[in-house]
């Protein structure tokens, strides 16, 4: 075979695989916007494949059914917030810094990326129950671990946290205390007749769930 013919080849493969990595992030964003509004079981496949432009055939070749495409929305979801949390470099702070940080990001998240909230309600409708089955769910969330507690050890060291902090144990806290505010803040703005989609009760909730973790760490 000719280098030139060869040189073809390789193009061609490059090009196809350019194109079906780009399909598979057009379905990917369908579905989510679809599960996200309506749930995994009121999401339609053909509704996702409409969005994405793409027959409903295309789903099925990349996706086996609607709870691989489902499980496949999460994995990309949790793989977001990873990422976006590793590139704060929190081990290059200093400790309080740190965990601060880290509570301002999991707030502005969950802020800007509400279907994310109706995605994790959803999840835990059915129990975990894809998650479940995803082999590398736990890979993902073992360097965010690693992360927290590297701030928390040197925070003792520096006599700025006590001792015996449990990293997991921690995120749940922030995590809970983050989502709570914008997974209930219909039912909680009817209640205590406050808006709490204005932006500054956004930014005032913010700084005190950022000094109530800080002050629940100190000694």
């Amino acid at each position: 075979m000719s280098t030139q013919r060869q040189t073809e080849k390789v193009k061609t493969r490059t090009h196809y695989k350019r194109n079906a990595e780009r399909t598979r992030e057009l379905i990917l964003g369908a579905a989510l916007e679809e599960f996200s509004s309506r749930g995994l079981d009121g999401a339609r496949v053909q509704t996702i494949a409409t969005r994405a432009g793409v027959n409903k055939a295309m789903i099925y070749h990349y996706f086996e059914d609607k709870d691989a495409l489902y499980l496949a929305v999460l994995e990309k979801a949790f793989d977001t917030i990873r990422s976006r949390e590793h590139e704060l470099s929190l081990e290059t702070l200093e400790p309080e810094e740190g965990i601060a940080r880290l509570v301002e990001f999991t707030f502005e998240f969950l802020s800007e990326n509400r279907g994310w909230i109706h995605l994790l309600a959803d999840e835990n409708l059915h129990q975990a129950r894809h998650l479940k089955l995803s082999p590398s769910i736990r890979e993902k969330h073992s360097p965010l671990v690693r992360m927290i507690d590297g701030l928390l050890r040197r925070g003792v060291e520096k006599g700025v946290f006590h001792a015996g902090l449990d990293p997991v144990a921690l995120y749940i806290s922030i995590a809970g205390l983050c989502y709570f505010y914008f997974s209930n803040r219909h039912t909680l703005s009817a209640i205590f007749d406050r808006d709490l989609s204005k932006k500054k009760n956004v930014a005032a909730y913010r700084a005190h769930v950022v000094d109530m973790v800080l002050r629940s760490l100190r000694p």
